[in-house]
């Protein structure tokens, strides 16, 4: 406990708030981060870990859901604080008990995500990088949303990947494909909405009152379809819930193609991150949009 002691200090003086007994205990779950629970008679706290050096990385967590908390669409976990302490970067959220997203939650969720794409800006990006998963994710605005995706997603996950080692077929057919993005957008402009920018199924619940929960968001403004698309390229959101957001906030034709431009980006991340055993997905989902153009 004693290498949580200045930690918890700041929550004291977060909440203003004396915590007096409390209990930590390691909660799994986590990939990134080392995760614990802290209870108290007052109130339960969720504290993520990581090396000081990653501080940016929860810095720029608990300010994007800030930002969506403000919204007041969507429920997210109250940010308590973060910094460094005690040889870490740290964060402290509120602790929520979550359960499964399914039936009523699921709609819920989906008319509470479109509401929350209707916060709009000017430009693409956001004011500060982030990251997505633990890979940098560049946020540098711009007024052009074809340009933006293609460099500061495709193209930057189409560097990374040349910098682990995945070059050629690879590389050949995304340069291609870069090029090709004018053709594939064609006459698509959407607007700049605030994006959760990590929405699969492990970022998203229910908490005890049947309440959707989004968390560790990678947050910018851009095309809500992105979004979308990465609830449906792992799952666990059902058909309850696109139809939900369909009734609120009808996509724009198109936007099956657009789903595999988008979900490209997370694979790549996602070779990037864990290895080869998505590489055959990326290329096959590159040939695919190729095959479009």
């Amino acid at each position: 406990m004693a290498q949580f002691d200045t930690i918890i200090q700041h929550i004291e003086t977060a909440t203003q708030c004396a915590l007096g007994q409390h209990r930590l205990s390691s909660m799994g779950g986590g990939c990134i981060n080392t995760v614990y629970r802290l209870e108290t008679p007052q109130q339960s706290f969720f504290i993520k870990l990581n090396s000081p050096s990653l501080s940016a990385m929860f810095e720029a967590e608990a300010q994007g859901l800030r930002e969506m908390a403000a919204i007041n669409a969507v429920r997210v976990p109250e940010v308590i604080c973060y910094g460094q302490a005690d040889g870490h970067s740290y964060l402290v959220l509120e602790y929520i008990a979550l359960g499964g997203l399914r039936g009523k939650a699921s709609a819920l969720l989906g008319q509470q995500l479109a509401k929350m794409h209707r916060e709009t800006q000017p430009y693409f990006g956001w004011h500060m990088d982030n990251t997505i998963g633990s890979t940098p994710q560049i946020n540098e605005r711009s007024h052009d949303w074809l340009q933006f995706w293609q460099h500061q997603r495709l193209g930057q996950q189409l560097s990374f990947a040349a910098d682990n080692g995945f070059g050629g077929r690879l590389q050949q057919r995304g340069e291609r494909l870069l090029a090709d993005l004018p053709v594939l957008l064609d006459g698509y402009e959407p607007q700049a909405s605030l994006l959760h920018g990590d929405l699969w199924g492990g970022n998203a619940a229910a908490d005890d009152r049947g309440n959707p929960v989004i968390f560790d968001p990678a947050c910018y403004y851009g095309d809500r379809e992105t979004d979308l698309a990465m609830t449906e390229l792992f799952g666990g959101f059902g058909s309850d819930f696109l139809a939900a957001y369909q009734a609120e906030y009808p996509l724009d034709s198109g936007y099956q193609l657009r789903k595999t431009l988008y979900n490209l980006y997370h694979i790549l991340n996602h070779l990037n991150l864990f290895g080869g055993g998505y590489l055959g997905q990326a290329e096959s989902m590159i040939d695919r949009l190729l095959a479009e153009s």
